[in-house]
């Protein structure tokens, strides 16, 4: 019986995944890779009709889709980065905290047998009086 919910669950997971792309369609006016670069070349194709760009792209993708796909793979390169230097920057702290010399109680040191809770002879509470 404990196949069911596993099987149920995995049902689950591909129907949330492949409904939406099947039932959703992309509006006729626009590409399905279209973003921000081609609204802004309408834009400025409407404000300023006599525009001409400064300079052309060193490389120009095939298609919209290995557009899109090199975006990805320099978004995922940049957080990689982002998160190794993290990593590093955490790592270094641990470090610099753990070989730094641990604080010097001379209390402490003058006494390194003294258990916890114990009154030493030489401390104020052993010469009180109730």
């Amino acid at each position: 019986m404990k196949k069911l919910p596993t099987l149920l669950l995995c049902a689950a997971i591909v129907l949330l995944t492949v409904l939406p792309l099947w039932l959703v369609r992309a509006p006729a006016e626009q590409a399905a890779f279209g973003g921000a670069d081609a609204r802004a070349q309408e834009a400025i194709g409407v404000i300023a009709p006599s525009y001409k760009p400064w300079f052309a792209p060193v490389f120009e993708p095939a298609s919209d889709e290995i557009a899109s796909l090199l975006f990805a793979l320099q978004a995922a390169i940049g957080a990689g980065v982002i998160g190794y230097w993290l990593g590093l920057s955490v790592a270094r702290e641990r470090l610099r905290r753990d070989a730094a010399p641990a604080p010097v109680n001379a209390a402490a040191e003058a006494r390194p047998s003294a258990a916890v809770g114990t009154v030493m002879p030489s401390s104020p509470q052993a010469n009180r009086v109730d």
